[in-house]
């Protein structure tokens, strides 16, 4: 198995268990989304990825049109897309994404867990050397096979391939991550989901134990309300 079907990552959403926090966080998802681009889908494509991911987790659809309009409101709360990005204890690369309607809160906030994990707060785009952000697309593969695939989707910015039983997911550089989404739709191949993913180009190597106390900090970051995602630069643990 390749990197969309391990824990590659330490996401918010990689436990389906905790669906009523997820299901919070695909809420604020739709709210940025719709303040982008409006509330149709059809003319807002990163409000139709969301709503791709909201079924993938099985979020009811009248849940999914109850915050579309709830963010159409003239009363909306405005909620901003804010970048954090750091280290944490042995020189552990953690970039946090949020969504909030109170930066003053969510500073203060993630600056503390930082703070309190042993780690320091940067400016924002230091971490831009270590991360690569990228599209990645899970999709059916269908009647298809890779090679198919990879012929069909090469012209419109798939930099790699990973099959796994019936999905194959789709790696683009993050510039391409529109055309392929408008490309998948237009030639019929269902997306399961969609997500812009921050891969490391460079690893941090710790012991167990360092791993413990630098997930122990991750942990306290991302129960946070305005939290939606963390990365960090671990390398994986050896099986």
């Amino acid at each position: 198995m390749g990197r969309a079907f391990e824990k590659r990552k330490h996401k918010i959403f990689a436990n389906n268990a905790k669906n009523a926090r997820a299901f919070t966080r695909i809420g604020k998802e739709i709210a940025i989304a719709v303040k982008l681009g409006g509330t149709n889908p059809d003319a807002n494509p990163r409000l139709r990825m969301v709503m791709q991911n909201a079924k993938s987790m099985n979020m009811p659809k009248d849940r999914v049109e109850a915050a579309i309009h709830r963010a159409a409101a003239k009363d909306a709360k405005a909620m901003d897309e804010v970048i954090f990005e750091g280290y944490g204890p042995y020189g552990v690369a953690v970039l946090v994404e949020t969504a909030t309607d109170n930066n003053t809160r969510t500073v203060a906030n993630i600056r503390m867990y930082f703070n309190r994990g042993e780690g320091s707060l940067g400016k924002q785009g230091s971490l831009d050397f270590i991360f690569n952000r990228k599209g990645i697309f899970t999709i059916e593969k269908g009647t298809r096979t890779l090679e198919d695939l990879e012929l069909e989707l090469i012209d419109f910015g798939a930099d790699e391939f990973e099959s796994h039983e019936n999905e194959v997911a789709v790696y683009t550089s993050f510039s391409d991550f529109g055309p392929m989404q408008k490309a998948l739709e237009e030639k019929g191949i269902t997306i399961i989901s969609a997500e812009l993913d921050r891969i490391p180009a460079t690893y941090a190597d710790v012991t167990p134990e360092q791993r413990a106390e630098v997930m122990k900090m991750i942990e306290k970051i991302e129960e946070d309300e305005d939290v939606q995602n963390v990365f960090h630069n671990m390398r994986e643990e050896e099986e």
